[in-house]
């Protein structure tokens, strides 16, 4: 139990929750709600996840991003992936979006007992979906404009990395960003 969070069902019902939002004594934080006096950190932002986690999922992405705080905004629909060697069943939610493919423990970071993507990580799986799916570059804007100095650890990691899906692409893209800085 985690002191600043409640979930629904843990220690109030939804319908509690739901009328101290109202009242203004709750704000919902991720997949939680926090007292609303509390600071929002990213201790409590991941902390928000472990319902969803467990011990064999990491949050990813544009929801790792938040977790961070390079975004201000969680996602709508959070991103976890696999952290675990051993598959494990996965509840359906139209609120999350699960890659059933192993991340390396370098990757990962512990926050609050959740792992999340370290910010380079975060930053590359970024610009990977940015290539691969033509998603909208503002998210790599943010994190960029929140910690300028991992597009340089960016380019090293995806030139170090193994086989990536979009990698030559990745790269591409992250040189290009890095050429425009030093313009």
């Amino acid at each position: 139990m985690w002191p600043f969070l409640y979930f629904s069902g843990d220690r109030l019902s939804t319908a509690e929750l739901t009328a101290a939002r109202l009242d203004g004594d709750l704000v919902e934080i991720g997949e939680a709600y926090m007292p609303a006096d509390a600071v929002e950190t990213r201790e409590l932002r991941a902390a928000s996840f472990r319902g969803v986690t467990g011990l064999h999922r990491a949050v990813t992405h544009a929801s790792a991003a938040w977790v961070h705080g390079a975004i201000p905004d969680p996602p709508l629909i959070h991103t976890l992936q696999r952290a675990a060697r051993t598959r494990a069943a996965f509840p359906v939610d139209a609120r999350i979006r699960f890659r059933d493919v192993e991340l390396p423990a370098s990757d990962l970071q512990m926050i609050s007992g959740v792992a999340v993507t370290t910010p380079v990580r975060t930053l590359v799986d970024l610009v990977r979906d940015v290539v691969a799916e033509g998603a909208s570059s503002c998210l790599v804007d943010d994190v960029l404009a929140w910690r300028p100095e991992l597009l340089d650890e960016a380019v090293t990691w995806i030139r170090e990395a193994g086989p990536v899906h979009h990698k030559r692409a990745a790269a591409a893209e992250l040189r290009r960003r890095q050429e425009e800085v030093t313009r």
